[in-house]
């Protein structure tokens, strides 16, 4: 126990836990905050969308006098918006969205040089995990962003209490967006929130560039395999599934989709992928790849007909989507090869191996998506949290998403900062599209 300039530093297990009169927080080391803060500044050169909107927030300070709790996954993405949202003036708090994705010399940079209080270490266990969404929430948010739904999920089952007080929330996922769609649905939600993964600015460029590329990136960091020539088997063909198949072909795989909906099976075919049932495809795979957002997609008896040697993990948010504990009970050893890489020998004698622990590969394998592409998702998340203050008191206890003219503006400001422009519609261009008395 250290004492200094009033502060009380506590150092057990590998977790640094500190109290100041302004700050508390719960990280991995504070002595990782210079690296983590060159980390920050990388992502935000990347990032123009944000910076414009970071730009405003400090002017305006919209978020002046407000409490702001996020639970997403500590990048130094998600910490330029973070940044952007203290900028606003919000008082902010943030916790991880996901045991072993964060970034901990991000972690440490936001306590020590933007001064606001973190409560994540990467690898943490799951009560501890639990633990810091219960601290964030003691924070009494006016306002919440989160990913995954866990922050909402958590305040609707045993916080109850805080629900006078919060305005609304944001959710950054496709599983997230699920949980908050069922909880409308049966009537449970007590305020209003807004699904940032339904503009088109995040879905079709974070899911399937961003998730298509850093799947990829953390089976390769994780395994350094060759994806050429690899039977490579996608369960799931949503946007994240999309990206994730593409990417896959492009760098020489034999790409399999596995789908349960008519529609997107359909669409996996006439994009020239092999699309057939989880157990047709699992003896066939040399690598599977999960982004479905449900539960046991690879279940048990998928992966004990795998062949020996498959190479199993996830991107989507929580680790269900590969049944891991139920296959605990046909294992007979587990070796870790290298971080994020485990062989599972079975019981019948092969041996598979899991990647990240069945968790988000692309976060834990490697460093997640680009930043340049959550440059507009955190744009949406921003402006998202904006509308949602801006409507106080108009919302209904409903999940919504950004007016269309929000999308048309983050794009707009994209494409200014690649250096792309396009055309413009003449005014008679305008009435023709808009009128039912021209003819043809």
């Amino acid at each position: 126990l250290v004492k200094n300039k009033g502060s009380v530093r506590r150092a057990h297990g590998g977790i640094e836990t500190m109290t100041t009169s302004t700050i508390a927080y719960e990280i991995k080391d504070i002595n990782l905050a210079e690296q983590g803060k060159k980390n920050i500044e990388w992502a935000q050169k990347d990032m123009p969308v944000l910076a414009n909107i970071t730009e405003r927030f400090r002017k305006e300070k919209p978020f002046e006098g407000l409490r702001l709790t996020a639970c997403v996954h500590v990048t130094k993405e998600t910490a330029a918006l973070c940044i952007a949202m203290k900028e606003g003036g919000a008082d902010a708090v943030l916790a991880a969205s996901n045991p072993l994705s964060t970034q901990d010399d991000v972690a440490a940079a936001l306590v020590k040089y933007w001064g606001i209080p973190v409560f994540a270490i990467a690898g943490e266990d799951k009560e501890t995990y639990a633990k810091h969404v219960q601290t964030v929430l003691d924070h009494k948010p006016h306002l919440i962003i989160d990913d995954g739904c866990d922050l909402v999920a958590t305040v609707h089952k045993t916080r109850r209490d805080l629900i006078p007080n919060i305005i609304g929330s944001t959710e950054e996922t496709t599983t997230g967006i699920i949980r908050l769609e069922a909880m409308e649905k049966d009537g449970s939600l007590e305020f209003p929130a807004l699904g940032v993964n339904s503009s088109l600015t995040k879905h079709l460029y974070d899911n399937r560039y961003g998730t298509g590329q850093s799947a990829l990136d953390g089976i390769i960091r994780a395994t350094n395999i060759l994806i050429s020539g690899k039977t490579f088997v996608v369960a799931g063909y949503g946007w994240c599934g999309r990206g994730a198949a593409m990417r896959a072909r492009g760098m020489g795989a034999n790409v399999i989709v596995t789908e349960v909906d008519p529609l997107k099976a359909l669409e996996a075919v006439m994009d020239g992928f092999r699309v057939m049932p989880i157990r047709e495809a699992a003896p066939l795979g040399d690598i599977f790849l999960t982004v479905t957002g449900d539960k046991n997609v690879i279940d048990v008896e998928h992966i004990l007909s795998m062949k020996d040697g498959a190479f199993v993990s996830n991107a989507g948010h929580f680790d269900v989507e590969v049944n891991i504990n139920g296959l605990r009970k046909h294992v007979r050893e587990y070796k870790n090869i290298r971080p994020a890489l485990d062989e599972w020998v079975l019981n019948n004698g092969k041996s598979v191996y899991v990647l990240a622990e069945g968790r988000l590969v692309n976060l834990v394998g490697a460093e997640g998506h680009p930043a340049s592409v959550m440059d507009m998702s955190f744009a949406n998340q921003a402006l998202g949290i904006e509308f949602v203050l801006k409507n106080k008191g108009k919302l209904q206890n409903k999940l919504y998403t950004l007016p269309r003219e929000v999308d048309v503006q983050i794009a707009k400001i994209k494409l200014q900062s690649m250096g792309v422009e396009i055309d413009t519609l003449t005014d008679e261009q305008f009435e023709y599209l808009n009128s039912w008395k021209s003819g043809t």
